[in-house]
């Protein structure tokens, strides 16, 4: 519970949490549009460089679960004060890395450092603020947490073509001094020392899951999946991990999480559903700068400023959630949120070569209006029920389902995307090259493909189109995934008032 000094002191403290907050999200896409950039630095292949990425969110969703108990050890506190300092440094580390295995080192830290600085922020917010004013606040906290993957990308393009990429990792120092001067002023000394006996096995179960699948779907695209012996290996892994964690936590006296969080209907249902959201709309953040810059022929700053209208969306829909979680309540603001993001993605799985910017930055507003309508409705349910005493390890969960969500959606995404684009690119060559005398006839000269010159232009143009095909089938499957999410909502139920009554008198 929080004290009577971080009560006095919530408008400083929370400033401070939003700054740290924003750091963390917005190091998860601000690196996207430099990508091609630190490719060529760093002397990387194209699908080495992704590891930029993915080594960052594995490592964000391995330390997760582990922060919850290290704050309760060491004080929430000290643990905010070390998270931001190695953060701070590890970004500084980044920006001066000479080659890709410095470069996936550093975004490990990174990613080891800021684990704990997200779902600490939400819990202390939770502490601090009375209970009528939760879906405000939980408002505010979600728009820093949507806003940093959006405006990342943009960010991230005018750092790289006005500066070097290395900036997109140095624009986390005065921001990381900020928040941990925030902090140590105004936050009240926690001592710690109220953990629950740390079970080591179920937890070393937990990141031999995250870690093995992490892998296995990162890799398993360029392995040709099950027909290596390391993909085998790592699912084998994966899937005694997550036997033995599971096992662990319904029999050991003090499993790694709290049982009693699995007895919360609406908390498991808005876990599930924020890991779900988390694979299928944060997964465009990392195909539409790929998109615009190699099939549209944008610059990293274009790219950037093409995304920047889905920051607006989700600004207007964060002033109206308030209002409308008071006037219609959290479930149909959800299902609105799940409409305007099935419409944002059935509108882009239409994009094609010859379009303006036009339909990306519609969409982009679309899906951020959609975006914005999800979280804050979804921490107003998670949280209204659950007991106070496990608000650390509630938020720790919850933000670790979103978090791997949003690695493995990348990874699936990014997997099937290739394969359909070979699909593709398989069946246009086919009626082209084949002998199709129409289709030859309406070529160009440079495309003639009696000719080598003329065969290597028109497989580009191929690749470019089966390419465009890829994406236009990934955003139609995300569409109807996402429509999917809707039984989840039945399974949500609004708190009675004597529920409310309960835990903010517990709270008090």
């Amino acid at each position: 519970m929080a004290s009577d000094t971080d009560v006095a002191n919530r408008v400083p403290i929370t400033a401070a949490l939003m700054l740290a907050t924003l750091m963390n999200t917005l190091d998860s896409t601000i690196a996207n549009v430099a990508l091609p950039h630190m490719q060529g630095s760093l002397s990387a292949s194209q699908d080495q460089i992704t590891w930029v990425l993915t080594s960052y969110i594995l490592a964000t969703a391995i330390m997760t679960p582990l922060s919850g108990w290290l704050s309760l050890k060491i004080g929430r506190k000290p643990m905010f004060l070390i998270s931001i300092t190695a953060f701070t440094l590890a970004s500084m580390a980044c920006g001066v890395a000479q080659n890709l295995p410095e470069m996936v080192l550093c975004r490990l830290l990174q990613g080891l450092a800021g684990a704990s600085l997200m779902p600490l922020s939400q819990t202390v917010m939770l502490d601090i603020f009375p209970l009528k004013q939760i879906p405000q606040v939980m408002s505010i906290w979600s728009a820093v947490v949507i806003m940093g993957p959006i405006i990342g990308p943009a960010l991230g393009g005018w750092l790289t073509e006005n500066f070097s990429w290395r900036w997109v990792f140095y624009i986390n120092v005065p921001v990381g001094i900020l928040a941990f001067l925030g902090i140590y002023v105004f936050m009240a000394r926690d001592e710690g020392g109220r953990q629950r006996p740390f079970d080591f096995l179920g937890f070393s179960a937990l990141v031999a899951f995250v870690a093995s699948f992490q892998l296995m779907t990162d890799r398993g695209p360029d392995k040709d999946w099950f027909s290596s012996g390391e993909i085998w290996v790592e699912a084998i892994i994966a899937a005694i991990g997550l036997y033995v964690f599971v096992l662990q936590t319904i029999t050991a006296k003090h499993p790694f999480f709290h049982r009693d969080l699995a007895k919360d209907r609406n908390y498991v249902a808005c876990t599930v559903f924020g890991l779900c959201v988390g694979a299928l709309l944060f997964s465009t953040t990392a195909l539409l700068p790929s998109f615009m810059q190699n099939l549209l022929g944008y610059s990293a700053l274009q790219s950037g400023y093409a995304s920047m209208p889905r920051g607006a969306g989700s600004l207007m829909a964060f002033l109206a959630v308030p209002f409308l979680i008071n006037t219609i309540g959290p479930r149909r603001v959800l299902v609105m949120g799940v409409a305007l993001s099935v419409l944002a993605l059935w509108t882009m799985a239409h994009f094609d070569l010859t379009m303006t910017a036009s339909p990306i930055m519609t969409s982009g507003v679309i899906q951020g209006l959609g975006t914005g309508l999800l979280f804050a409705p979804l921490n107003t349910l998670a949280y209204a029920t659950l007991n106070p005493v496990h608000r650390t390890e509630g938020t720790i969960v919850n933000t670790m389902a979103r978090s791997l969500g949003s690695s493995l959606g990348i990874s699936l995404i990014e997997a099937n995307l290739t394969r359909s684009s070979a699909v593709a690119h398989a069946r246009l060559a086919e009626r082209i090259v084949g002998g199709d005398p129409v289709a030859v006839a309406g070529l160009p000269p440079i495309m003639n493909p009696a000719t080598d010159s003329g065969l290597l232009a028109l497989n580009g143009e191929v690749t470019r189109q089966a390419a465009m095909i890829g994406y236009d089938v990934i955003f139609a499957w995300m569409a109807i995934g996402t429509l999917l999410l809707l039984p989840l909502l039945m399974l949500m139920r609004r708190p009675a008032p004597a529920a409310v009554i309960a835990v903010e008198a517990h709270a008090d």
